[in-house]
């Protein structure tokens, strides 16, 4: 039970502690008890005793029936396997390039999406102390002074007019006894919204942290390739230096020398496009550390520059807990089924005390007398009984958000597998695929270089010369892109697996 000053509201700590997982079903039925004449103070004993007992009564768990597997299709199979090398919380550290580092950190701090998000946790901070705040007493302060003068001219004055004065003071005080836990239950749903907003938080950030490094791997693409091209231009104006020579030596025609140019040109025309998309992703991580794109400037380099960390990542059944968009949809999920109970207990009867008092006097000086004195008690109590299925459709509506959020959730756990098990691939394909480039890229330039020489023997022909020339090009060029879909999959496992994981606690027995 959650008391009116939940520990959870003050502490901000506390609320980012995760919610208890969803696991077993436990439905339980109002208990039916028979009437029994009693006093009043042993039947007030009777309610303060079951105030406890109403809001529990109208709560149901569900079971979202997960099915987890043992381990990932790519990743290790025993537990041991899985705890070695599992992400750290500045895992961005570990690709060795301190200005991806230095970016990372600026986004983090001055990201708008995560400062945005930020706020939202002050809204759902308050919005659970507003809820909150129907579990304690409505105490108020009211003081008034008047004074008034009947008129002379009414039919009803036999004489002059009179003049009085009032004067009073009271403490009012009024309180909805939260039998059925309807109160409760909606603190309880806007703790849980709470909570859901710093996991909102923590998804933003992820999401912030991807972006920059993928922008920032983006870049380096982007000059690598320039340079690749820049090169192959190069080689390809001395291939038609060497074609110009031998046509005016006459061992080479026009059509020799047109096929020639036409790569070159095709050469040049990839720059501009290489040039923009550079240009793009320095204004993609400038919106992502909220900088103008003229006072973000980018050193770069080369993607071979930058290492390529070995990521464990760990079991499926610790991927629940990890990974901060599923404990958001469960917290969202964990609210839903406050507000289910909140709509049950809305139909209950409800009951409210209300109570006044104070001093009221026509003297100033004798207001504080005890004669002065004045109070009033009084209780209530209300039952709907025709509200025009108001209140019914607000339950069956609680009811589908609750099943929509049961369905979200499931959803959120199984993507969070996927996303991994494509992650896995991904890297283990690029790798491969990284490595025969590689090897083609090789043995392109090493036959370009003799088709190059013997182009200058003039014991080749052109249509030979031509094929290397491309062979080569497209191999540089495709080895770069490759090696940035590698490091791409491993920010996607990062970012599947939830980010940087806590280190295990140190057992005693190995801390001795």
């Amino acid at each position: 039970m959650d008391s009116p000053l939940n520990p959870r509201i003050l502490n901000p700590q506390a609320l980012a502690e995760p919610p208890v997982p969803l696991s077993k079903t436990s439905k339980t039925r109002p208990v039916k008890t028979p009437l029994v004449k009693t006093r009043p103070a042993r039947l007030g004993v009777l309610v303060m005793l079951a105030l406890p007992l109403g809001g529990c009564l109208l709560s149901e768990r569900i079971d979202p029936a997960l099915d987890i597997p043992i381990a990932y299709r790519f990743g290790p199979k025993s537990v041991a396997a899985a705890e070695q090398s599992l992400p750290r919380l500045d895992w961005w550290r570990g690709f060795r390039s301190r200005e991806l580092t230095d970016l990372i950190e600026e986004a983090r701090v001055a990201n708008l999406d995560i400062a945005a998000a930020i706020a939202r946790i002050v809204q759902a901070d308050a919005q659970a102390r507003i809820a909150g705040a129907a579990l304690l007493p409505n105490v108020s302060l009211d003081g008034s002074a008047s004074r008034s003068r009947s008129s002379q001219s009414t039919g009803t004055s036999t004489g002059g007019g009179s003049e009085r004065s009032s004067y009073s003071a009271s403490l009012s005080a009024s309180y909805e006894i939260d039998f059925w836990g309807k109160n409760r239950a909606a603190l309880r749903s806007a703790e849980e919204l709470a909570v859901a907003s710093r996991f909102d938080r923590e998804v933003v950030s992820l999401t912030a942290v991807a972006a920059a490094a993928n922008a920032y791997f983006q870049v380096l693409a982007a000059q690598e390739r320039l340079g690749v091209a820049r090169r192959n231009i190069t080689s390809a104006q001395r291939v038609l230096d060497l074609i110009r020579q031998r046509l005016t030596a006459g061992t080479a025609s026009e059509l020799d020398t047109s096929q020639q140019e036409s790569l070159l040109a095709t050469q040049r025309a990839a720059v501009p496009q290489l040039e923009l998309t550079l240009q793009q992703n320095v204004n993609a991580l400038a919106l992502l550390i909220a900088r103008p794109p003229a006072r973000v400037t980018i050193r770069g380099g080369s993607l071979r520059a930058i290492a390529i960390p070995r990521v464990t990542p760990g079991l499926p059944s610790e991927l629940i807990a990890q990974r901060p968009d599923i404990r958001e949809a469960e917290a969202n999920l964990a609210a839903a089924n406050a507000n289910v109970e909140n709509a049950r207990a809305a139909m209950l009867p409800s009951i409210t005390l209300t109570g006044e008092g104070g001093y009221q006097s026509s003297v100033l000086k004798t207001l504080m007398r005890p004669e002065s004195a004045l109070f009033s008690l009084a209780g209530g109590l209300t039952q709907p009984i025709f509200d025009g299925q108001r209140l019914q459709g607000q339950l069956d509506l609680n009811k589908g958000r609750q099943d929509e959020l049961l369905q979200t959730y499931r959803k959120a756990v199984i993507s969070g597998f996927v996303d991994v098990e494509n992650a896995l691939a991904a890297i283990r394909q690029n790798a491969d695929r990284e490595r025969l480039l590689q090897a083609a890229v090789t043995a392109s330039r090493r036959a370009f270089e003799i088709s190059e020489t013997r182009l200058r023997e003039g014991t080749v022909d052109l249509v030979t010369v031509l094929q290397t020339q491309q062979s080569l090009f497209q191999a540089e060029d495709q080895l770069v892109q490759a090696r940035l879909a590698r490091l791409q999959a491993v920010i996607s496992l990062y970012q599947a697996l939830g980010g940087g994981w806590l280190p295990k606690p140190v057992e005693a027995s190995n801390a001795r």
